[in-house]
Protein backbone atom coordinates (compact mmCIF):
# COMPACT_ATOMS: atom_id res chain seq x y z
CA UNK A 1 0.00 0.00 0.00
CA UNK A 2 1.42 3.45 -0.75
CA UNK A 3 -0.47 5.81 0.23
CA UNK A 4 -0.89 8.08 2.96
CA UNK A 5 -0.92 7.99 6.93
CA UNK A 6 -4.42 8.85 6.53
CA UNK A 7 -5.45 5.70 4.65
CA UNK A 8 -3.15 3.18 6.32
CA UNK A 9 -4.82 4.42 9.65
CA UNK A 10 -8.78 4.01 8.05
CA UNK A 11 -7.80 0.69 7.20
CA UNK A 12 -6.52 -0.83 10.36
CA UNK A 13 -9.50 0.71 12.46
CA UNK A 14 -11.82 -0.37 10.03
CA UNK A 15 -9.91 -3.59 10.13
CA UNK A 16 -10.60 -3.85 14.21
CA UNK A 17 -13.88 -2.20 14.13
CA UNK A 18 -14.79 -5.44 11.54
CA UNK A 19 -12.78 -8.30 12.90
CA UNK A 20 -13.11 -7.74 16.82
CA UNK A 21 -16.95 -7.75 17.42
CA UNK A 22 -17.19 -10.41 14.73
CA UNK A 23 -14.53 -12.85 16.77
CA UNK A 24 -15.88 -11.91 19.89
CA UNK A 25 -19.49 -12.80 19.06
CA UNK A 26 -18.13 -16.45 18.00
CA UNK A 27 -16.71 -16.42 21.60
CA UNK A 28 -12.82 -16.19 20.10
CA UNK A 29 -11.70 -13.03 21.85
CA UNK A 30 -10.41 -9.80 20.81
CA UNK A 31 -6.79 -10.76 20.67
CA UNK A 32 -7.84 -13.36 18.18
CA UNK A 33 -9.44 -10.73 16.33
CA UNK A 34 -6.50 -8.36 15.91
CA UNK A 35 -3.96 -11.36 14.92
CA UNK A 36 -6.30 -12.29 11.76
CA UNK A 37 -6.81 -8.45 10.52
CA UNK A 38 -2.89 -7.78 10.61
CA UNK A 39 -3.23 -11.45 8.64
CA UNK A 40 -5.86 -10.10 5.89
CA UNK A 41 -4.33 -6.82 5.89
CA UNK A 42 -0.28 -7.63 6.15
CA UNK A 43 2.08 -8.82 2.92
CA UNK A 44 1.18 -11.90 2.61
CA UNK A 45 -2.57 -11.63 2.99
CA UNK A 46 -3.65 -8.56 1.23
CA UNK A 47 -0.99 -6.69 0.92
CA UNK A 48 -2.07 -3.09 2.26
CA UNK A 49 0.77 -3.34 4.58
CA UNK A 50 3.58 -4.00 3.33
CA UNK A 51 6.17 -2.85 6.10
CA UNK A 52 4.73 -4.55 9.05
CA UNK A 53 7.83 -3.90 11.06
CA UNK A 54 7.72 -0.49 11.16
CA UNK A 55 4.04 -0.34 12.52
CA UNK A 56 5.18 -2.96 14.93
CA UNK A 57 7.68 -0.43 16.66
CA UNK A 58 4.70 2.09 16.92
CA UNK A 59 2.59 0.21 18.35
CA UNK A 60 4.89 -1.45 21.02
CA UNK A 61 3.68 2.12 22.62
CA UNK A 62 0.55 -0.21 24.03
CA UNK A 63 2.82 -2.68 25.56
CA UNK A 64 4.24 0.35 27.33
CA UNK A 65 1.42 1.47 28.44
CA UNK A 66 -0.40 -1.99 29.24
CA UNK A 67 2.73 -1.88 32.15
CA UNK A 68 2.14 1.22 33.24
CA UNK A 69 -1.67 0.64 34.10
CA UNK A 70 -0.57 -2.53 35.83
CA UNK A 71 2.25 -0.98 37.83
CA UNK A 72 -0.66 1.12 39.17
CA UNK A 73 -2.60 -2.10 40.35
CA UNK A 74 0.60 -3.33 43.05
CA UNK A 75 1.96 -1.04 45.29
CA UNK A 76 5.50 -1.34 46.77
CA UNK A 77 4.22 -3.41 49.51
CA UNK A 78 2.16 -5.68 47.30
CA UNK A 79 5.56 -5.95 45.17
CA UNK A 80 7.85 -6.76 47.97
CA UNK A 81 4.88 -9.76 49.11
CA UNK A 82 5.30 -10.99 45.31
CA UNK A 83 9.21 -11.05 45.32
CA UNK A 84 8.90 -15.16 46.09
CA UNK A 85 6.58 -15.51 43.11
CA UNK A 86 8.99 -13.03 41.06
CA UNK A 87 12.07 -14.37 41.33
CA UNK A 88 10.92 -17.90 42.52
CA UNK A 89 8.68 -19.20 39.60
CA UNK A 90 9.83 -16.66 37.22
CA UNK A 91 13.16 -17.87 37.48
CA UNK A 92 12.65 -21.51 37.80
CA UNK A 93 10.38 -21.00 34.79
CA UNK A 94 12.64 -19.28 32.52
CA UNK A 95 15.65 -21.69 33.54
CA UNK A 96 13.83 -24.79 32.74
CA UNK A 97 12.10 -24.04 29.75
CA UNK A 98 15.32 -22.55 28.07
CA UNK A 99 17.16 -25.19 28.86
CA UNK A 100 14.62 -27.84 27.62
CA UNK A 101 14.20 -25.81 24.43
CA UNK A 102 18.03 -24.86 24.23
CA UNK A 103 18.87 -28.82 23.91
CA UNK A 104 16.21 -29.67 22.19
CA UNK A 105 18.30 -26.86 19.43
CA UNK A 106 21.41 -28.51 19.72
CA UNK A 107 19.97 -31.75 19.13
CA UNK A 108 18.67 -29.49 15.67
CA UNK A 109 22.55 -28.72 15.01
CA UNK A 110 22.07 -25.15 16.36
CA UNK A 111 25.47 -24.58 17.93
CA UNK A 112 25.35 -23.79 21.30
CA UNK A 113 25.97 -20.09 21.49
CA UNK A 114 22.79 -20.22 19.14
CA UNK A 115 20.88 -22.54 21.41
CA UNK A 116 21.03 -20.41 24.11
CA UNK A 117 19.77 -17.44 22.81
CA UNK A 118 17.09 -18.81 21.10
CA UNK A 119 15.74 -21.18 24.19
CA UNK A 120 16.04 -18.09 26.53
CA UNK A 121 13.91 -16.10 23.98
CA UNK A 122 11.32 -19.11 23.31
CA UNK A 123 11.04 -19.53 27.20
CA UNK A 124 9.96 -15.86 27.41
CA UNK A 125 6.13 -15.33 26.85
CA UNK A 126 3.93 -12.22 25.84
CA UNK A 127 3.21 -9.83 28.22
CA UNK A 128 0.58 -8.53 25.90
CA UNK A 129 -1.43 -11.79 24.85
CA UNK A 130 -1.11 -13.19 28.51
CA UNK A 131 -2.45 -10.06 30.04
CA UNK A 132 -4.74 -9.25 28.02
CA UNK A 133 -6.63 -12.99 27.96
CA UNK A 134 -7.06 -12.79 31.63
CA UNK A 135 -8.79 -9.49 31.36
CA UNK A 136 -10.64 -10.89 28.76
CA UNK A 137 -11.88 -13.74 31.11
CA UNK A 138 -11.82 -11.83 34.05
CA UNK A 139 -8.36 -13.88 36.19
CA UNK A 140 -6.43 -11.15 36.53
CA UNK A 141 -6.76 -11.56 40.48
CA UNK A 142 -7.00 -15.15 40.63
CA UNK A 143 -4.13 -17.71 42.29
CA UNK A 144 -3.27 -18.22 38.61
CA UNK A 145 -3.12 -14.79 37.61
CA UNK A 146 -1.09 -13.31 40.26
CA UNK A 147 1.51 -16.39 39.93
CA UNK A 148 1.29 -15.98 35.50
CA UNK A 149 1.77 -11.74 36.46
CA UNK A 150 4.64 -12.52 38.87
CA UNK A 151 6.65 -14.76 35.72
CA UNK A 152 5.86 -12.32 33.00
CA UNK A 153 7.49 -9.60 34.89
CA UNK A 154 10.45 -11.62 35.93
CA UNK A 155 10.49 -12.97 32.04
CA UNK A 156 10.63 -8.75 31.47
CA UNK A 157 13.70 -8.01 34.08
CA UNK A 158 15.65 -11.33 32.51
CA UNK A 159 14.98 -10.00 28.76
CA UNK A 160 17.68 -6.87 29.20
CA UNK A 161 20.80 -9.15 30.00
CA UNK A 162 19.87 -11.38 27.46
CA UNK A 163 19.96 -8.28 24.67
CA UNK A 164 22.91 -7.44 26.34
CA UNK A 165 24.79 -10.94 25.82
CA UNK A 166 23.74 -11.26 22.43
CA UNK A 167 26.37 -9.10 21.00
CA UNK A 168 29.01 -11.16 23.30
CA UNK A 169 27.77 -14.46 22.28
CA UNK A 170 28.24 -13.45 18.65
CA UNK A 171 31.65 -11.99 19.04
CA UNK A 172 30.41 -8.50 17.54
CA UNK A 173 33.36 -6.82 18.62
CA UNK A 174 32.59 -2.71 20.70
CA UNK A 175 28.91 -4.03 20.94
CA UNK A 176 29.49 -6.20 24.36
CA UNK A 177 28.35 -5.01 27.50
CA UNK A 178 30.79 -2.29 29.20
CA UNK A 179 30.61 -1.67 33.39
CA UNK A 180 29.97 2.06 31.95
CA UNK A 181 26.96 0.97 30.65
CA UNK A 182 25.70 -1.14 33.51
CA UNK A 183 26.55 2.16 36.01
CA UNK A 184 24.30 4.18 33.63
CA UNK A 185 21.45 1.55 33.80
CA UNK A 186 21.59 1.32 37.71
CA UNK A 187 22.02 5.13 37.82
CA UNK A 188 18.89 5.48 35.81
CA UNK A 189 17.13 2.97 37.94
CA UNK A 190 17.79 4.87 41.15
CA UNK A 191 17.04 8.26 39.55
CA UNK A 192 13.35 6.74 38.91
CA UNK A 193 13.06 5.16 42.24
CA UNK A 194 14.01 7.84 44.11
CA UNK A 195 13.15 10.62 42.52
CA UNK A 196 9.86 9.55 41.35
CA UNK A 197 7.36 9.61 43.74
CA UNK A 198 7.61 13.13 45.04
CA UNK A 199 7.82 14.57 41.94
CA UNK A 200 5.44 13.04 39.88
CA UNK A 201 3.03 13.25 42.52
CA UNK A 202 3.77 17.16 42.59
CA UNK A 203 3.38 17.65 39.01
CA UNK A 204 0.07 16.10 39.44
CA UNK A 205 -1.11 17.91 42.43
CA UNK A 206 0.01 21.40 39.99
CA UNK A 207 -2.13 20.25 37.07
CA UNK A 208 -5.00 18.95 38.89
CA UNK A 209 -5.35 22.58 39.99
CA UNK A 210 -5.41 23.69 36.97
CA UNK A 211 -8.95 21.67 36.54
CA UNK A 212 -8.20 21.24 32.68
CA UNK A 213 -8.78 17.33 31.78
CA UNK A 214 -6.99 17.92 28.42
CA UNK A 215 -3.79 19.27 30.12
CA UNK A 216 -4.10 16.56 32.76
CA UNK A 217 -4.49 13.73 29.92
CA UNK A 218 -1.16 15.07 28.26
CA UNK A 219 0.40 15.00 30.97
CA UNK A 220 -0.34 11.63 32.11
CA UNK A 221 0.77 10.80 28.33
CA UNK A 222 4.12 12.54 28.87
CA UNK A 223 5.30 10.77 32.31
CA UNK A 224 4.85 7.40 30.36
CA UNK A 225 6.38 7.67 27.50
CA UNK A 226 8.55 10.15 29.06
CA UNK A 227 9.65 7.33 31.83
CA UNK A 228 9.74 5.09 29.32
CA UNK A 229 12.18 6.94 26.77
CA UNK A 230 14.60 7.74 29.52
CA UNK A 231 14.74 3.86 30.73
CA UNK A 232 15.05 3.11 26.76
CA UNK A 233 18.17 5.83 26.53
CA UNK A 234 19.76 3.97 29.61
CA UNK A 235 19.77 0.90 27.68
CA UNK A 236 16.92 -0.57 29.78
CA UNK A 237 13.66 -1.87 28.71
CA UNK A 238 11.38 0.82 28.33
CA UNK A 239 8.38 -1.37 29.45
CA UNK A 240 10.29 -1.50 32.56
CA UNK A 241 10.29 2.30 33.05
CA UNK A 242 6.40 2.75 32.54
CA UNK A 243 6.11 -0.30 34.94
CA UNK A 244 8.38 1.47 37.59
CA UNK A 245 6.23 5.21 37.31
CA UNK A 246 2.89 3.12 37.60
CA UNK A 247 3.87 1.45 41.04
CA UNK A 248 5.20 4.69 41.95
CA UNK A 249 2.16 6.54 41.98
CA UNK A 250 0.12 3.49 42.76
CA UNK A 251 -0.53 5.08 46.48
CA UNK A 252 -1.40 8.25 45.30
CA UNK A 253 -4.36 10.34 45.01
CA UNK A 254 -4.05 10.10 41.25
CA UNK A 255 -4.07 6.42 40.92
CA UNK A 256 -7.53 6.20 39.50
CA UNK A 257 -7.71 9.31 37.49
CA UNK A 258 -4.48 8.23 35.62
CA UNK A 259 -6.19 4.66 34.70
CA UNK A 260 -8.93 6.24 33.32
CA UNK A 261 -6.89 8.56 31.26
CA UNK A 262 -4.89 5.76 30.09
CA UNK A 263 -6.75 2.99 29.54
CA UNK A 264 -8.75 4.47 26.10
CA UNK A 265 -5.11 4.91 24.36
CA UNK A 266 -3.47 1.55 25.93
CA UNK A 267 -6.74 -0.61 24.31
CA UNK A 268 -6.24 0.82 21.17
CA UNK A 269 -2.66 0.64 20.63
CA UNK A 270 -2.69 -2.83 22.25
CA UNK A 271 -5.01 -4.06 19.48
CA UNK A 272 -2.56 -1.77 16.70
CA UNK A 273 0.20 -3.98 18.27
CA UNK A 274 -1.67 -7.25 17.55
CA UNK A 275 -2.67 -6.29 14.52
CA UNK A 276 1.40 -5.14 13.40
CA UNK A 277 1.85 -9.05 15.64
CA UNK A 278 -0.42 -10.74 12.66
CA UNK A 279 1.19 -8.61 9.78
CA UNK A 280 4.30 -10.02 10.49
CA UNK A 281 3.48 -13.47 10.25
CA UNK A 282 5.13 -15.54 7.07
CA UNK A 283 2.36 -17.12 5.42
CA UNK A 284 5.00 -18.02 2.58
CA UNK A 285 7.36 -19.75 4.95
CA UNK A 286 4.30 -21.94 6.44
CA UNK A 287 3.05 -23.05 3.35
CA UNK A 288 6.52 -23.72 2.11
CA UNK A 289 7.06 -26.27 5.12
CA UNK A 290 3.91 -26.73 7.05
CA UNK A 291 4.72 -29.65 8.92
CA UNK A 292 8.20 -27.77 10.26
CA UNK A 293 6.87 -25.51 11.46
CA UNK A 294 3.37 -27.29 13.30
CA UNK A 295 6.10 -29.73 14.83
CA UNK A 296 8.26 -26.57 16.18
CA UNK A 297 4.83 -24.66 17.72
CA UNK A 298 3.61 -28.19 19.39
CA UNK A 299 7.24 -28.34 20.74
CA UNK A 300 7.19 -25.12 22.16
CA UNK A 301 3.71 -25.10 23.47
CA UNK A 302 3.90 -29.03 24.74
CA UNK A 303 7.43 -27.97 26.82
CA UNK A 304 6.43 -24.77 28.27
CA UNK A 305 2.69 -26.25 29.25
CA UNK A 306 4.37 -29.22 30.93
CA UNK A 307 6.75 -27.01 32.93
CA UNK A 308 4.63 -24.24 33.78
CA UNK A 309 1.76 -26.58 34.71
CA UNK A 310 4.72 -28.36 37.26
CA UNK A 311 5.67 -25.14 38.66
CA UNK A 312 1.92 -24.10 39.64
CA UNK A 313 1.81 -27.35 41.32
CA UNK A 314 5.05 -26.86 43.49
CA UNK A 315 3.72 -23.07 44.16
CA UNK A 316 0.02 -24.88 45.40
CA UNK A 317 -2.57 -24.14 43.18
CA UNK A 318 -4.97 -26.49 42.16
CA UNK A 319 -4.73 -28.73 39.22
CA UNK A 320 -7.34 -26.45 36.75
CA UNK A 321 -5.51 -23.60 37.99
CA UNK A 322 -2.42 -25.02 37.42
CA UNK A 323 -3.76 -26.00 33.75
CA UNK A 324 -5.23 -22.52 33.34
CA UNK A 325 -1.21 -20.88 34.14
CA UNK A 326 -0.25 -22.74 31.58
CA UNK A 327 -2.51 -22.20 29.13
CA UNK A 328 -2.06 -18.51 29.41
CA UNK A 329 1.84 -18.41 29.40
CA UNK A 330 2.87 -21.75 27.13
CA UNK A 331 3.12 -18.80 23.94
CA UNK A 332 5.76 -17.36 22.94
CA UNK A 333 6.56 -13.42 23.29
CA UNK A 334 6.85 -10.55 21.40
CA UNK A 335 10.46 -9.63 22.73
CA UNK A 336 11.65 -13.00 20.60
CA UNK A 337 11.26 -11.33 17.77
CA UNK A 338 13.95 -8.50 18.76
CA UNK A 339 15.79 -11.15 20.40
CA UNK A 340 15.49 -13.38 16.81
CA UNK A 341 16.91 -9.87 15.09
CA UNK A 342 19.50 -9.41 17.04
CA UNK A 343 20.86 -13.19 16.90
CA UNK A 344 20.63 -12.52 13.06
CA UNK A 345 22.83 -9.54 13.18
CA UNK A 346 25.28 -10.93 15.15
CA UNK A 347 25.50 -13.78 13.22
CA UNK A 348 24.11 -16.08 15.41
CA UNK A 349 20.64 -17.04 13.12
CA UNK A 350 20.87 -17.56 9.57
CA UNK A 351 17.72 -16.39 7.28
CA UNK A 352 16.20 -19.43 7.35
CA UNK A 353 15.84 -20.46 11.00
CA UNK A 354 15.13 -17.11 11.71
CA UNK A 355 11.84 -16.74 9.68
CA UNK A 356 11.13 -19.89 11.23
CA UNK A 357 11.18 -19.43 15.07
CA UNK A 358 9.62 -16.10 13.55
CA UNK A 359 6.23 -17.97 12.43
CA UNK A 360 6.40 -20.67 15.22
CA UNK A 361 6.17 -17.48 17.82
CA UNK A 362 3.55 -15.97 15.68
CA UNK A 363 1.42 -18.72 15.14
CA UNK A 364 2.03 -19.60 18.95
CA UNK A 365 0.52 -16.36 19.63
CA UNK A 366 -2.54 -16.53 17.19
CA UNK A 367 -3.84 -20.07 18.09
CA UNK A 368 -3.25 -19.14 22.24
CA UNK A 369 -6.90 -17.52 22.12
CA UNK A 370 -8.33 -20.49 20.94
CA UNK A 371 -6.65 -23.22 22.95
CA UNK A 372 -7.33 -21.47 26.06
CA UNK A 373 -11.02 -21.02 25.22
CA UNK A 374 -11.29 -25.21 24.27
CA UNK A 375 -9.12 -25.79 27.55
CA UNK A 376 -12.13 -23.48 29.68
CA UNK A 377 -14.74 -25.80 27.61
CA UNK A 378 -13.28 -28.88 28.55
CA UNK A 379 -13.07 -28.07 32.47
CA UNK A 380 -15.80 -26.92 32.51
CA UNK A 381 -17.58 -23.91 34.97
CA UNK A 382 -16.02 -23.79 38.54
CA UNK A 383 -18.81 -23.73 40.66
CA UNK A 384 -16.39 -22.90 43.52
CA UNK A 385 -14.87 -19.75 42.15
CA UNK A 386 -16.97 -16.83 43.09
CA UNK A 387 -15.52 -17.99 47.19
CA UNK A 388 -11.99 -18.55 46.34
CA UNK A 389 -12.00 -14.76 44.75
CA UNK A 390 -13.38 -13.46 47.32
CA UNK A 391 -11.15 -15.47 49.65
CA UNK A 392 -8.43 -13.39 47.94
CA UNK A 393 -9.69 -10.43 47.85
CA UNK A 394 -9.75 -10.27 52.09
CA UNK A 395 -5.89 -11.28 52.32
CA UNK A 396 -5.21 -8.89 49.14
CA UNK A 397 -2.87 -5.75 50.19
CA UNK A 398 -5.50 -4.10 48.18
CA UNK A 399 -8.83 -5.47 49.97
CA UNK A 400 -11.43 -4.65 47.05
CA UNK A 401 -14.21 -2.20 48.92
CA UNK A 402 -17.71 -2.66 48.18
CA UNK A 403 -18.96 0.95 48.90
CA UNK A 404 -18.43 4.13 46.83
CA UNK A 405 -18.46 7.71 47.88
CA UNK A 406 -18.22 10.16 44.93
CA UNK A 407 -17.78 13.04 46.87
CA UNK A 408 -15.56 13.98 50.24
CA UNK A 409 -17.16 17.50 51.87
CA UNK A 410 -18.85 17.86 54.86
CA UNK A 411 -21.40 15.11 53.86
CA UNK A 412 -19.10 12.16 52.45
CA UNK A 413 -16.57 13.02 55.06
CA UNK A 414 -19.24 11.72 58.03
CA UNK A 415 -20.15 8.50 56.23
CA UNK A 416 -16.43 7.61 55.55
CA UNK A 417 -14.90 8.23 58.92
CA UNK A 418 -17.97 5.80 60.02
CA UNK A 419 -17.14 3.04 57.61
CA UNK A 420 -13.36 3.79 58.66
CA UNK A 421 -14.55 3.13 62.43
CA UNK A 422 -16.56 0.17 61.44
CA UNK A 423 -13.41 -1.29 59.37
CA UNK A 424 -15.74 -1.54 56.24
CA UNK A 425 -13.32 -0.88 53.36
CA UNK A 426 -14.82 2.35 50.79
CA UNK A 427 -13.22 4.23 47.91
CA UNK A 428 -13.58 7.63 48.17
CA UNK A 429 -13.77 10.14 45.37
CA UNK A 430 -13.68 13.91 44.79
CA UNK A 431 -13.21 16.26 42.01
CA UNK A 432 -11.33 18.71 44.20
CA UNK A 433 -7.67 18.52 44.12
CA UNK A 434 -7.18 20.43 47.58
CA UNK A 435 -9.66 18.53 49.49
CA UNK A 436 -8.24 15.53 48.68
CA UNK A 437 -4.60 16.90 49.83
CA UNK A 438 -6.37 17.93 52.84
CA UNK A 439 -7.55 15.22 53.66
CA UNK A 440 -4.83 12.66 52.93
CA UNK A 441 -2.75 14.00 55.29
CA UNK A 442 -5.09 13.03 57.78
CA UNK A 443 -4.43 9.38 56.39
CA UNK A 444 -7.89 9.41 54.61
CA UNK A 445 -7.98 7.04 51.39
CA UNK A 446 -9.12 8.72 49.01
CA UNK A 447 -8.65 9.26 45.23
CA UNK A 448 -8.71 12.67 42.59
CA UNK A 449 -11.53 12.35 40.10
CA UNK A 450 -14.62 12.92 38.56
CA UNK A 451 -17.82 10.35 39.50
CA UNK A 452 -19.71 11.72 36.63
CA UNK A 453 -16.85 9.71 33.75
CA UNK A 454 -17.68 6.25 33.01
CA UNK A 455 -13.99 5.31 32.68
CA UNK A 456 -13.22 6.72 36.33
CA UNK A 457 -16.20 4.81 37.54
CA UNK A 458 -14.24 1.41 36.47
CA UNK A 459 -11.16 2.50 37.25
CA UNK A 460 -12.59 2.95 40.83
CA UNK A 461 -13.66 -0.95 40.70
CA UNK A 462 -17.04 -0.22 40.11
CA UNK A 463 -17.82 -3.40 38.73
CA UNK A 464 -17.11 -4.94 42.22
CA UNK A 465 -18.96 -1.82 44.27
CA UNK A 466 -22.05 -3.05 45.77
CA UNK A 467 -23.69 0.27 47.60
CA UNK A 468 -22.15 4.05 45.62
CA UNK A 469 -22.94 6.93 47.84
CA UNK A 470 -23.01 9.85 46.10
CA UNK A 471 -22.90 13.00 48.22
CA UNK A 472 -21.65 15.54 45.59
CA UNK A 473 -22.93 18.79 46.80
CA UNK A 474 -23.25 20.45 43.06
CA UNK A 475 -27.26 19.11 42.56
CA UNK A 476 -26.38 19.19 38.30
CA UNK A 477 -23.61 16.86 38.64
CA UNK A 478 -24.89 14.96 41.63
CA UNK A 479 -27.47 13.78 39.41
CA UNK A 480 -25.17 13.26 36.42
CA UNK A 481 -22.82 10.83 38.40
CA UNK A 482 -26.29 8.98 39.55
CA UNK A 483 -27.51 8.72 35.98
CA UNK A 484 -24.03 7.18 34.99
CA UNK A 485 -24.22 4.77 37.64
CA UNK A 486 -27.36 3.64 37.40
CA UNK A 487 -26.41 3.21 33.40
CA UNK A 488 -23.25 1.24 34.00
CA UNK A 489 -24.08 -0.64 37.42
CA UNK A 490 -28.03 -1.26 37.34
CA UNK A 491 -28.12 -3.54 39.82
CA UNK A 492 -26.24 -1.65 42.31
CA UNK A 493 -27.55 0.43 45.60
CA UNK A 494 -27.41 4.10 45.14
CA UNK A 495 -27.57 6.32 47.99
CA UNK A 496 -27.66 10.16 46.73
CA UNK A 497 -27.49 13.75 48.67
CA UNK A 498 -30.21 15.83 47.77
CA UNK A 499 -30.54 19.49 48.21
CA UNK A 500 -34.32 19.87 48.28
CA UNK A 501 -37.48 17.68 47.08
CA UNK A 502 -37.38 18.63 43.86
CA UNK A 503 -33.88 17.30 43.82
CA UNK A 504 -35.14 14.46 45.98
CA UNK A 505 -37.74 13.56 43.28
CA UNK A 506 -35.54 13.37 40.33
CA UNK A 507 -33.45 11.24 41.90
CA UNK A 508 -36.10 8.73 42.95
CA UNK A 509 -36.88 8.74 39.48
CA UNK A 510 -33.38 6.81 38.26
CA UNK A 511 -34.16 4.13 41.43
CA UNK A 512 -31.57 6.09 44.12
CA UNK A 513 -32.38 6.51 47.63
CA UNK A 514 -32.25 10.04 48.27
CA UNK A 515 -30.98 11.29 52.11
CA UNK A 516 -31.74 15.20 52.45
CA UNK A 517 -28.78 17.44 53.61
CA UNK A 518 -30.45 19.09 56.30
CA UNK A 519 -33.52 16.99 57.01
CA UNK A 520 -31.96 14.81 60.22
CA UNK A 521 -29.96 18.09 61.16
CA UNK A 522 -33.26 20.35 61.29
CA UNK A 523 -35.11 17.74 63.10
CA UNK A 524 -32.69 17.56 65.81
CA UNK A 525 -32.50 21.06 65.91
CA UNK A 526 -36.77 21.03 66.32
CA UNK A 527 -36.19 18.56 69.13
CA UNK A 528 -34.13 20.91 71.29
CA UNK A 529 -36.27 23.59 70.57
CA UNK A 530 -39.50 21.89 72.25
CA UNK A 531 -37.21 20.67 75.14
CA UNK A 532 -36.28 24.23 75.72
CA UNK A 533 -40.32 25.33 75.36
CA UNK A 534 -40.38 22.78 78.39
CA UNK A 535 -41.50 19.42 76.69
CA UNK A 536 -40.34 16.50 78.09
CA UNK A 537 -37.65 15.13 76.41
CA UNK A 538 -39.03 11.59 75.30
CA UNK A 539 -42.01 13.62 74.32
CA UNK A 540 -40.17 15.80 71.86
CA UNK A 541 -38.14 12.67 70.64
CA UNK A 542 -41.60 11.25 69.61
CA UNK A 543 -42.76 14.16 68.23
CA UNK A 544 -39.67 14.40 65.34
CA UNK A 545 -39.88 10.39 64.88
CA UNK A 546 -43.45 11.07 63.98
CA UNK A 547 -43.20 14.05 61.85
CA UNK A 548 -39.86 12.15 60.04
CA UNK A 549 -42.43 9.61 59.09
CA UNK A 550 -44.79 12.12 58.43
CA UNK A 551 -42.87 13.52 56.02
CA UNK A 552 -41.56 10.83 54.24
CA UNK A 553 -44.32 9.43 53.66
CA UNK A 554 -45.28 13.03 52.17
CA UNK A 555 -42.13 12.84 50.07
CA UNK A 556 -43.23 9.32 48.20
CA UNK A 557 -46.74 10.58 47.99
CA UNK A 558 -45.69 13.83 46.02
CA UNK A 559 -43.28 12.09 44.14
CA UNK A 560 -46.41 10.34 42.29
CA UNK A 561 -47.55 13.54 41.16
CA UNK A 562 -44.62 16.15 41.28
CA UNK A 563 -44.71 17.25 38.10
CA UNK A 564 -48.32 18.62 38.94
CA UNK A 565 -47.77 22.32 41.00
CA UNK A 566 -51.84 21.82 41.84
CA UNK A 567 -51.89 18.22 43.31
CA UNK A 568 -48.65 19.31 45.27
CA UNK A 569 -49.57 21.98 46.66
CA UNK A 570 -53.14 20.41 47.14
CA UNK A 571 -51.13 16.94 49.13
CA UNK A 572 -48.79 19.69 51.57
CA UNK A 573 -52.04 21.47 53.11
CA UNK A 574 -53.74 17.87 53.36
CA UNK A 575 -50.30 16.55 55.10
CA UNK A 576 -50.25 19.45 57.28
CA UNK A 577 -53.75 19.17 58.24
CA UNK A 578 -53.15 15.23 59.12
CA UNK A 579 -50.12 16.00 60.97
CA UNK A 580 -52.23 19.05 63.08
CA UNK A 581 -54.34 16.11 63.91
CA UNK A 582 -52.01 13.52 64.93
CA UNK A 583 -50.22 15.69 67.22
CA UNK A 584 -53.28 17.06 69.07
CA UNK A 585 -54.28 13.42 69.07
CA UNK A 586 -51.28 12.45 70.87
CA UNK A 587 -50.80 15.33 73.31
CA UNK A 588 -54.88 14.31 74.32
CA UNK A 589 -53.42 10.69 74.68
CA UNK A 590 -51.19 12.24 77.02
CA UNK A 591 -53.80 14.01 79.08
CA UNK A 592 -55.27 10.68 79.33
CA UNK A 593 -52.78 9.24 80.80
CA UNK A 594 -51.93 11.93 83.22
CA UNK A 595 -55.25 12.18 84.93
Amino acid sequence: MHSGGLELALVLLLAAVIAVPVFKKFGFGAVLGYLAAGVVLGPDGLGFVQDADRILGAAEIGVVMLLFVIGLELSPARLKVMRRSVFGAGAAQVALSGLVLGGLLLLDHFQWKSALVVGVALALSSTAVGLQLLSEHKAINSDHGRLGFAILLFQDLIAIPLLAAIPLLGGVKNETLRWEDAAVALGALAVVILCGRPVLRRVFGIIARTRSPEVFTATALLVVLGTAWFMQEAGLSPSLGAFLAGVLLSDSEFRHELESQIEPFKGLLLGLFFIAVGMGIDLDRIAAEPWMIAAGVAILLVVKFSLLYAIGRIARLSSRQSLLLGSVLWLGGEFAFVVFNEAQRAHLLGNANHDRLVAIVGLSMAITPLLMIALLRLLGEEKAAPRQAAEADKVAPDNRPKVLIAGMGRFGQVIARLLTAQKVPFVALEANPDTVADLRRFGNQLYYGDPTRPEMLRAAGGEHIDVFVITVDDPETNLRAVRMVRRLYPDATVLARARNRQHAWRLMDMSAEPFREVFGTSLEMSGRVLTALGVAPNVAERHVQQFREHDEKLLRDQYLVYDDEAAVIQTSRDARNDLMHLFEADAESDDDKER
